[in-house]
């Protein structure tokens, strides 16, 4: 099994085990469950970030596909709107999954080109990582309807803040991907960002 593949097994054991306690919304009195959630979905995707990389590497793709990525931003607004979310909060949120995915990407194709390149075959793009990244993307909706009554609180940012930290705590987070990591949770709150803890 493969390093990434180990990962992706540790955040599915994770993260089923996480939402078969989830609640159906994140309330004021301090359960961040849904958050919980949440930051473990945004972790999976970006987990795709390297084999995705990999792919692009190998058939020598470029990392920004701005057609494909504007296409994925209005699907987003009207799955949104269908699942009661607010769209524009929606496509903020998915422009930061893409942009810290590309960040990730990015980091791989310098390192690559600074040592050697990545080995063995990888996924392909069309047929086994897009069809997950689209799952995960109907995933990641229904997690923003449940953290809608968060993002207005005060503490929101805070909140954010400690659910990261924790959730790199039970998983042992690989701390490289942690500034990417950060900004995929950028609009979660209305304030923006994600606050410190202490």
């Amino acid at each position: 099994m493969t390093r990434t593949h180990l990962i992706g097994a540790l955040v599915a054991i994770v993260l089923s085990s996480v939402l078969a306690l989830a609640p159906t919304s994140s309330r004021a009195d301090g359960d961040d469950t849904a958050l919980t959630n949440l930051i473990a979905l945004v972790s999976q995707r970006l987990s795709l970030a390297e084999p995705v990389a990999r792919y692009k590497w190998t058939h020598h793709q470029p990392i920004t596909d701005t057609p494909r990525e504007q296409a994925l931003l209005t699907d987003v607004g009207n799955r949104a709107a269908k699942a009661g979310v607010d769209p524009v909060f929606a496509r903020a949120f998915f422009q930061d999954q893409i942009d810290a995915s590309k960040e990730v990407q990015n980091a791989l194709f310098d390192t690559w080109r600074a040592t050697r390149p990545p080995e063995g075959a990888a996924p392909d793009l069309a047929t086994s990582l897009r069809p997950q990244l689209d799952k995960l993307t109907q995933s990641l909706i229904a997690a923003l309807a449940r953290v809608q009554t968060l993002r207005a609180q005060d503490d929101c940012p805070t909140r954010v803040a400690r659910g990261l930290d924790n959730w790199k705590s039970l998983t042992r987070y690989d701390n490289t991907r942690n500034a990417a990591l950060t900004q995929a949770l950028g609009h979660v709150c209305e304030a923006g960002g994600v606050g410190a803890t202490g």
